[in-house]
């Protein structure tokens, strides 16, 4: 989960936390112009973090997680891994 713990994912492959954002650079950024940030400085990576978000985890074989962007089942947030902890946990805020 990003922002949780000491060691979170901090690459992550998503459009949003990967272009810079609307303060620092209001112009328009065309679909294919965010390829220039994704394929470029791994310093600038991530401008936007995500907190919150669930993504793939470590691989099934060695349980090893490689914090890349281009390891998309291990660093991609996407609908099927946080909706269903999205639904767990308006359950429980709802239980007494």
């Amino acid at each position: 989960m990003v922002g949780y713990g000491n060691k979170w994912p901090r690459s992550i492959h998503h459009r949003g936390a990967s272009l810079p954002s609307m303060d620092s650079h209001p112009q328009r950024i065309n679909c294919a112009e965010g390829w220039n940030y994704f394929n470029g400085d791994s310093e600038k990576w991530n401008p936007n973090w995500l907190i919150g978000a669930v993504v793939g985890g470590p691989n099934d074989g060695s349980d090893h997680f490689d914090d890349s962007f281009h390891d998309l089942p291990q660093t991609e947030p996407t609908t099927y891994i946080n909706e269903p902890l999205t639904g767990l946990l308006a359950y429980f805020s709802k239980k007494s």
